[in-house]
């Protein structure tokens, strides 16, 4: 029995093809890095302008549908979900697929595509954008300081572009679910306020809970842990017209954005320690980064073949971080004392 894996194993990396399905802010953040690592970028969005302004500024070549991002080494989905029904098209050819879906319910079934992935020889990434996807990794840059992980939070403040803006307005009004003590809790959105400081020049934000797909993720990534929970910043207006027609158009552009990412546990003394890492910066860059480096690592056969998340395995964990730095993101460490940063 020949091994569906080969093919797209024998890939070189050295000028691999990565399509890019969405042109905008964070899709074009993508590209950029993507063409800074050598990689060829081949660009898909359904509004055709949008596609050829990003190969104007980032090089590439634009497509006229997404069945040509097949011939792809892998896939980058940064376009608005759901993105199950596509995923799963390009899984059943073997493309390599990383997902910046964010929305609970797609990534519930994105990850229900591990056998096909694994039938095909396809590796897919969910969550691979700011949060999820940089939190995974923080989460796992904490989680490996302790002997024993009990606790994982996470806040997000921020948004990448107009469907990022869309979809936080849409969880805050919908349903949160957290780990809790071994089950899964529901409780609504906006509720459950809580202050988190994030790195500067954000400073302090009221966070709520928010249909978010974090927890399902990074409780794949800790199983061990007890309590997993993420939460966004809004203000009384978000809450308030949560459940509303958006009303003002988001801003084309996305803004500042930062995540603050909170593990606790027990060291090998049996001390107790919480531990706190956070980022900042433009937040279509910050995921666009995240995403391209998964989509390098997919290239490069690092990603197993299959479903995976982001912190999920280590020795990768540790390489993506160290590459997400090198790519400018600066982290920040949360400490009491003095000591060195991350």
């Amino acid at each position: 029995m020949s091994d569906p894996t080969a093919t797209r194993s024998a890939s070189r990396v050295d000028g691999a093809i990565v399509g890019v399905c969405g042109a905008g802010v964070t899709g074009q953040s993508v590209g950029r890095v993507l063409a800074g690592l050598g990689m060829r970028v081949a660009w898909y969005d359904p509004a055709a302008g949008a596609a050829v302004r990003a190969r104007r500024r980032f090089g590439g070549v634009v497509v006229d549908g997404i069945d040509e991002l097949r011939a792809a080494d892998a896939v980058v989905l940064a376009m608005p979900g759901p993105q199950y029904d596509l995923t799963a098209s390009l899984v059943a050819d073997g493309v390599h697929v990383v997902s910046l879906s964010d929305d609970h319910g797609d990534v519930l079934e994105l990850l229900g595509l591990q056998r096909a992935a694994k039938d095909t020889g396809s590796r897919l990434v969910v969550g691979a954008a700011l949060s999820p996807g940089l939190t995974g990794l923080l989460a796992r840059h904490l989680a490996e300081q302790l002997h024993i992980v009990d606790e994982v939070h996470v806040s997000m403040h921020g948004t990448g572009g107009p469907a990022c803006a869309r979809q936080h307005h849409e969880a805050l009004g919908g349903r949160s679910w957290g780990w809790h003590d071994g089950e899964w809790v529901e409780r609504p959105g906006g509720s459950g306020r809580e202050l988190c400081w994030f790195p500067e020049p954000i400073g302090p934000a009221d966070c709520y809970r928010a249909s978010l797909a974090d927890p399902v993720l990074l409780h794949r990534a800790f199983p061990q842990a007890s309590r997993v929970s993420a939460r966004v910043s809004a203000t009384r207006r978000d809450r308030l017209t949560a459940r509303l027609p958006m009303l003002a158009p988001p801003h084309a552009e996305g803004d500042r954005g930062a995540v603050r990412v909170e593990v606790r546990g027990a060291l090998a003394s049996g001390a107790r320690e919480t531990m706190v890492v956070g980022a900042v910066g433009r937040t279509g860059d910050l995921a666009g980064t995240v995403a391209a480096l998964h989509a390098v690592a997919a290239v490069e056969s690092a990603v197993p073949v299959g479903v995976s998340v982001a912190g999920e395995d280590p020795v990768l964990a540790r390489r993506l971080l160290a590459s997400v730095v090198s790519c400018g993101v600066q982290l920040h460490e949360f400490t009491g004392v003095a000591r060195a940063g991350v």
